[in-house]
């Protein structure tokens, strides 16, 4: 991780090109449920006019998009609940991108939103992302069969959360 210069900052407008080049990347579509030749259209809607309850976060290098982070706030009675995703760009692979993000999703879910639990899916074949998670604090609560169609397979998926104690009252 010694090379790591990545700055993690909200998505914005002038990222459209880098976010959707990235979203069109083989590996980074195999480890989501995004389908092959995103058009521009559809990713300036997710980049642009996200729900309120979502935060888009981005990795640059030296004006390269190198990564995206989500985290959706659930509501109503899940609003002690934040759903997470992450990407990384094909050629910058273990380079502590992904790590880099998660922290900083983590850091807002913990100090300025109170989240109690956090949760993913994840590829049950993509052993890297997994032990990140686990690293972080996820576990495992369940494996759910032939989930997703990928490259005329299914996959399965698992569900990981973390959990923590509520935040205390000062």
């Amino acid at each position: 991780m010694a090379d790591l210069h990545v700055t993690i900052r909200s998505a914005r407008e002038t990222d459209l090109n880098g976010v959707n080049a990235l979203m069109n990347m083989p590996n980074y579509r195999r480890g989501t449920l995004r389908l092959p030749h995103e058009s521009l259209a559809t990713t300036k809607r997710r980049l642009l006019e996200p729900a309120p309850n979502v935060t888009l976060l981005v990795a640059e290098e030296a004006g390269a998009i190198l990564g995206t982070a989500n985290l959706t706030r659930l509501t109503n009675r899940r609003s002690h609940v934040g759903q997470v995703g992450i990407g990384v760009h094909d050629g910058h692979l273990r380079r502590g991108i992904a790590a880099a993000l998660l922290c900083e999703l983590l850091s807002l879910a913990d100090d300025w939103l109170g989240l109690v639990r956090l949760e993913l899916d994840v590829m049950a074949d993509n052993l890297p992302a997994i032990a990140l998670y686990e690293k972080h604090g996820f576990a495992v609560e369940g494996r759910l069969r032939a989930t997703v169609l990928r490259e005329g397979d299914f996959v399965d998926t698992l569900s990981m959360a973390r959990l923590r104690e509520p935040p205390r009252r000062v």
